[in-house]
């Protein structure tokens, strides 16, 4: 009974912005657990880096694609399609971007591309790729669809991030109500809301180790997320050991959220 409770061997996957940071760790994560991954990224070079790295863990194919355009959800939507024969047990949208400025010179182009990207981009690809979905799908082995939010979608973050944590906020509402409407053909949607772990976006804050200490100060339990910590919260979210989840919004933030 509980031999495969969180197994997702041979599983088909898609990772958005899965060239780096969270969403290279989550690609690597299923590749070792025996799932067929498939990540994209914009940058042609970028995305041909984590395919070599990868492919050291399973089988990958990266696949260069802007998911905040139609044609970028497009080009990824056909290449999933003809890679896994048109069924797709797991899509992590996870591709994001941040923006910061100060209020009085926050930019409308920052506000959209950001906008675009975390919260169109997810319901784009989501749409494309719905047919696959519900072919994986069954009230048994439900398809999974995991949005990667941010604690600062629940708290107000300490830097000038309008556009970026209101993204969030309507990613997490966007979880739920995708939940809603797909969980009648076994469709699972929810969210994991990471905390600080070092990255590219966070890596300003990060730099010195001043800067470090008083980000691990803000975390009741005393440290950045590790690899391990998303991987294990993405095999939960994606195996069986979760069938009966929809719609949840899961904080993997060391606390940061719900002890502040």
């Amino acid at each position: 009974m509980f031999e495969d409770l969180f197994s997702i061997d041979g599983k088909t996957a898609v990772v958005t912005g899965g060239s780096r940071g969270i969403g290279l760790i989550i690609a690597g994560g299923l590749l070792r657990a025996g799932a067929h991954v498939i990540i994209s990224s914009r940058k042609s070079d970028v995305c041909a880096q984590a395919e070599k790295e990868l492919s050291a863990h399973g089988d990958v194919l990266a696949v260069p694609a802007d998911v905040a355009m139609r044609d970028g959800v497009q080009r990824l939507a056909a290449a999933t399609r003809q890679r896994f024969n048109g069924r797709l047990d797991i899509l992590v949208n996870n591709a994001g971007v941040g923006w910061g400025a100060p209020l009085e010179e926050y930019p409308e182009a920052g506000w959209d591309k950001v906008m675009d990207t975390n919260v169109k981009g997810v319901f784009m690809l989501t749409q494309a790729l719905l047919p696959e979905l519900r072919v994986a799908a069954s009230p048994e082995s439900p398809a999974r669809i995991l949005n990667i939010s941010s604690a600062d979608g629940s708290r107000v973050p300490q830097i000038e991030s309008y556009a970026y944590s209101s993204s969030k906020a309507a990613l997490n509402m966007l979880t739920r109500h995708l939940a809603r409407q797909l969980a009648s053909e076994s469709i699972c949607v929810n969210a994991i809301a990471p905390g600080p772990f070092p990255s590219k976006m966070t890596a300003f804050m990060l730099e010195s180790e001043e800067g470090r200490s008083e980000v691990e100060s803000r975390i009741p339990l005393g440290r950045l997320g590790r690899p391990d910590d998303i991987i294990g919260a993405t095999l939960f979210l994606t195996s069986r050991a979760s069938a009966y989840l929809t719609g949840a919004v899961i904080p993997v933030d060391g606390g940061y959220v719900g002890c502040g």
